[in-house]
This record gives structure tokens, sequence and C-alpha cells, in this order.
């Protein structure tokens, strides 16, 4: 920017006419507020915030070593889309979603009724937490409401209109089980849960913020969610899900990629807006 000032010896020669002293005056605070305005440096660790707190990105180191990559927006901001390349590939901002075969949805996705691939009921579509009841993440768009139901089928989740809700689907976090939380996550058939790998999750807060998850520090399924615990609003954080992991963990924001092994992944968690 460049700003061109035209040269007066005001203090000497007084202001120019027409233009009274308090006037002066309101217009130089006018402009070094302005200047302040525009030139203050971001919050650290902290980018991409629009007005209103709408949605921002973070870089969250936990005590453990874990490093996570947040992103936390407003759920009516949340899209579910299913893809075939590697999310980093793609044209929207977002995450990888949940589990996969082969090309075929192993997770629940589903918004307003309807898979992200294929009909409801159909194999493979986002209908189904495939083979077992799952954690799946719900919000209702009615209520503004956010939980985790355990559920294998999208008809089984209760929302006030199945006109307007979300679901993803993934692995029960238990954030408020300390105790049965690892049994539970088992009995979902958590892969890997003790192994050093990627992680993502999907995780929201007391004031009803969603926080998209991915680090790339390898770690055990317990490690991530003690990070997790740690760093995501702290004493507000209610519940969660674990999403695919290890070469899967993959994150787009700006320019900002995180491509896991590069592989492609078929479902994806968007930001509508950003």
């Amino acid at each position: 920017m460049r700003i061109q000032f035209i040269s007066r010896d005001i203090t000497r020669n007084g202001p120019a006419p027409g233009l009274p002293w308090p006037l002066l005056g309101a217009v130089v605070l006018l402009f070094f507020t302005c200047t302040v305005w525009l030139f203050a440096p971001e919050a650290p660790g902290k980018k991409g915030v629009l007005a209103g707190g709408h949605h921002g990105y973070r870089l969250l180191k936990a005590s453990n070593g874990v490093e996570l990559h947040t992103i936390d927006t407003l759920p009516g901001n949340i899209g579910l889309t299913a893809i075939q390349s590697n999310v980093t590939d793609t044209p929207d901002n977002g995450i990888n979603g949940g589990f996969f075969w082969e090309g075929q949805l192993l997770s629940i996705a589903v918004l307003n009724d309807q898979p992200v691939k294929g009909a409801p009921g159909d194999y493979g579509s986002g209908w189904y937490n495939t083979d077992r009841a799952r954690g799946t993440l719900v919000w209702d768009g009615v209520t503004g409401k956010l939980s985790v139901q355990v559920a294998e089928a999208a008809d089984e989740l209760k929302v006030t209109d199945r006109g307007r809700y979300w679901a993803q689907g993934g692995v029960s976090m238990g954030l408020a089980n300390e105790n049965s939380w690892k049994a539970q996550a088992l009995s979902e058939e958590f892969p890997a849960m003790e192994e050093n790998r990627l992680r993502s999750g999907m995780v929201y807060d007391k004031e009803g913020r969603i926080w998209l998850l991915v680090t790339t520090t390898p770690c055990t399924g317990e490690a991530f969610r003690d990070a997790v615990k740690e760093k995501i609003a702290p004493g507000k954080l209610l519940d969660g899900i674990f999403l695919d992991g290890d070469g899967s963990s993959q994150l787009k924001l700006d320019k900002l990629r995180i491509v896991g092994d590069r592989r492609p992944v078929y479902q994806m968690i968007t930001l509508r807006k950003w």
C-alpha cells in the first residue's frame, strides 16, 4: 500500500482553509486507528478466522508430543461428499471422512437422509456403518444439537426432522467415559488402536462448535485421544469420533496440504465456506 502525504507545516501555518482543528484531529485519529486495525498481527497459531468467528485453523502440540492440525467451525458449515482422490486434489477445503474398502463406504455419511454415494439402503453408499453399530456424530438441524449415537444404519439415528440433519460415522471416542471408552472402541472394531499411526477425528464442544482434527504425528488411538482432551476446547469438550487414519489422514485448507501417504480416499468432510 502506498500512502502519499501532501506537505504542509500545520504547526506554523494552521490547518488548510475550511478544515477546523477539531475535525483535523478526528481525521488524524481515524487514520491511525485504521492503520493499527489493518496491520495488527494475527493471534499466534490462528489463521483464516472470519468476522464473527465462523471458523479457524490452529496447530497445537500436546504434552505427549502429538501435534494436532485443527479446524473449528459451526455445524451448518459442514458438508459431506463422496470423492475418489486424495483430499488435497479436490477443489474443497476439509479433511478425510470415514472408513472405506475398494471404493465402498463403510461408515455412515448422510445429509438429510440421503447417503453421499448412492441411494438409501445401498451397500457402500454411506447409509451404513458396515457390519456393526459404531459411533456416529449427528447434527440435528432443527434443535441445533450435536450428539454421538451408536448405530449401524442411518434410519436408526434419532433426529427431529429427517430432512434437516447430517451424520458422519466413525468410531466412538467416548470423551466422557474414561473407564469404558477403550472397550467401546474395541467393540466397534477400531483398527490399529495400539499401533503408532496417523490419526484423524471429529469432536464438538459445549458451545456447539465442531473441530476437525488431523495429526501428522504417528501415535496410538489413546495418545491421539489424550492430545485431543488436553488441547481442544479445555473444559468445554463434550464428545466425538475417530475417523479413518494412517495414510487416509488428509487435510486441505487453502495452501496447507496434508497428504497422508497420497492414497485416494472415498469420502470427505468439507467446509461449505472458508
